[in-house]
Formats: C-alpha cells, sequence, structure tokens
C-alpha cells in the first residue's frame, strides 16, 4: 500500500463449464490496447492490496487492506459478496505501530494444512512497522488466530516492514519479501515450523529499488526462475494514481533481479505487466494466485468510469515466452 495513502481508509476446482467462462473473460478484448482489460468480476469488488485464495470447499476467499482486513467471497471467481474481515477484533500489539489499528496488504496462501496470512501495521509516512502472522484451519473470513510478529522496523530503519509476500520454496524453504519506498523491496528467510524469521538467517537481502516509489512485491517461482512483481510509482489517489506493475526475475530467490533488458532491480529495472489504460487506473497492490486454470494476476485499480472508485483486477498470465504476460 502507497505511503502516500495511509490516511484514506482503503477500501479445488470448481466447474469446468465455469471455468471456461472465466477464462474467455479474461481474454484480451480488443487488439486497439496495449494491455489487457481486467477480467469481469460482479458484486462486492471495491478493494485495496488484494491477495485471494481458494479455500477446501471451492470458495474463493479475497482479502484487502483496512476494516481488519476487507473480505470477500466467491464461488465461481466472477460473484463476490462481502463477508466481513479476517479479524473479528483487533490485536492490542499493533497499536504500537498504527494508533488506528488498521491492518494493510494481506497475503494468504495454504501450506501444510493451514492457511498463512501475513500482513502489514503501519502508519503514514511512517517507517515504524510490522509485519504480522495470523493462521486459519478454513481460511475463512473470522477464523484467524493472530500469532504476533514476524519482522519490524523503527524510524531508524532504512526500509519498511510493509507489503509481505511468501514464497514457499520446492527445496521445502521458507522465504518472505516485503517493503515499501525507503530503500525498497527486501527479502528474509522464514522458519517453516513457525512461519516467523528465521533464528539461524538474520540475513535482509535487497532485491528491488526504484526512485518515484516501489513496493508491494509479489514473489513467485515459474519453471526455473524467480519472478519478482512489484508496484512502482504512487497508489490510492483515485484517477491521480501513478501505479504500475512491473516484474524482474533471477535463477536465485535472492537476487539479483534483471528485467527484459537485463537491468538489475536494484538499479531501478523492471518490465512492464500492467499500466494505466482507459478506464483503468493505476493498477497495482497486486499478488499472483495460482488456480486451477492458470496463474492469476490479482490487483486493484482506479476506475475511471466511476469516480475512481478502487475495484478488484484479475488477469490470466501467460508464462510461454519466460516473462509474465497478463491476458
Amino acid at each position: 500500500m502507497s505511503q502516500t495513502a495511509r490516511t484514506r481508509r482503503r477500501t479445488g476446482r470448481v466447474a469446468t463449464v465455469v471455468l471456461a467462462a472465466a477464462s474467455a473473460l479474461l481474454l484480451l478484448p480488443s487488439s486497439a490496447v496495449a494491455y489487457p482489460n481486467p477480467g469481469v468480476v460482479t458484486g462486492a469488488v471495491g478493494i485495496h492490496d488484494p491477495s485471494m485464495v481458494r479455500t477446501a470447499d471451492g470458495t474463493y476467499a479475497l482479502y484487502g487492506s483496512n476494516n481488519l482486513l476487507d473480505a470477500r467471497t466467491s464461488t465461481d471467481r466472477i460473484a463476490f459478496v462481502n463477508a466481513g474481515s479476517a479479524f473479528s477484533s483487533p490485536q492490542s500489539w499493533w497499536s504500537a505501530y498504527s494508533p488506528e489499528r488498521s491492518p494493510w496488504a494481506p497475503d494468504v496462501s495454504y501450506h501444510n494444512g493451514t492457511y498463512w496470512m501475513y500482513y502489514a501495521v503501519s502508519s503514514f509516512g511512517s517507517n515504524t512497522s510490522a509485519i504480522g502472522l495470523a493462521t486459519s484451519s478454513t481460511g475463512l473470513p473470522g477464523s484467524f488466530t493472530d500469532r504476533g510478529i514476524v519482522h519490524s522496523t523503527s524510524s531508524s530503519s532504512n526500509y519498511n516492514a510493509i507489503d509481505p509476500s511468501l514464497l514457499v520454496d520446492d527445496d521445502g524453504t521458507w522465504w518472505l519479501a516485503f517493503g515499501s519506498w525507503w530503500t525498497g523491496i527486501k527479502l528474509i528467510q522464514l522458519d517453516p515450523a513457525t512461519g516467523k524469521q528465521s533464528s539461524a538467517n538474520r540475513t535482509v537481502y535487497s532485491l528491488a529499488s526504484a526512485s518515484g516509489g516501489i513496493e508491494g512485491p509479489a514473489l513467485v517461482k515459474h519453471g526455473g526462475y524467480y519472478y519478482l512483481f512489484a508496484s512502482y510509482g504512487t497508489c490510492c489517489a483515485g484517477t491521480s494514481s501513478t501505479y504500475h506493475i512491473r516484474v524482474g526475475r533471477s535463477t536465485s530467490r535472492t537476487g539479483p533481479f534483471v528485467d527484459r533488458n537485463g537491468v538489475d532491480l536494484r538499479n531501478g529495472g523492471g518490465t512492464e505487466v500492467l499500466e494505466s489504460h482507459g478506464r483503468y487506473i493505476g493498477p497495482g497492490g497486486q499478488s499472483v494466485m495460482h488456480d486451477v486454470d492458470g496463474d492469476l494476476l490479482v490487483y486493484h485499480y482506479y476506475d475511471g468510469q466511476d469516480n475512481g472508485a478502487p475495484k478488484l483486477g484479475v488477469n490470466l498470465l501467460d508464462w510461454s515466452s519466460g516473462w509474465p504476460v497478463a491476458y
């Protein structure tokens, strides 16, 4: 979530025919535009910093920033309804990092029989911040139990502990990418037994930085590469938002990550994945979800035909070129 927006309140398998319809809706509707429009979603689609998981009973659970982590659910990945929040009440420790006790930018995924949710707690313009962890046996709204702080930063830190993204690697190791503004995107190793920072490896790796703002990483592995998505620019200013999504890749989870032209993301590199076009302004706050029909880019944008309202965007990703292409 953008540092310029902290004073705002931001808002298994489904039937084959449903997935076919959803896939069709995600196709690029016109060759006249450089980037695809988001796939059609309906209902309660107002959200920031979305992260989505498909639960054991086939329900899509979508979580976003603020209001104890806003929740939406869907049975078909198209029609979404309001479903409360991840938490039933604020956690007492949040007040040390956010007087508003309003968490941001959740990252939810399923591993080892448990749903893991990492999230950020901070205040506008401050890097006195913390990443928290909550777990659930169902992944559904209201079911998460808080597990406390994973990593924190203070006013003397040169980076910011927000916007988490979990990577569970093929070798069984766990890693958390995070960060916003300051010196950019960072990475730490986690202990899979606890989901907390590893005591054996306390290194904070630097993955990406950029002038003009970089935040909201999504770190994923595909084929023989690690891919780092990030939101560049500024968020949460309605139709004045400049967010856009770029990506780099590396053969190592700790980098260096480079773009198509070989420019290091630590030196401002990044290949464009999605940017403003038509009514779809400032796409970002992204996550990547693996579903039965492929990998999904899940993000928010500002609707230029609806007074700049923040809305959910979903597109499939094509990896055939070795680089993720939204369609």
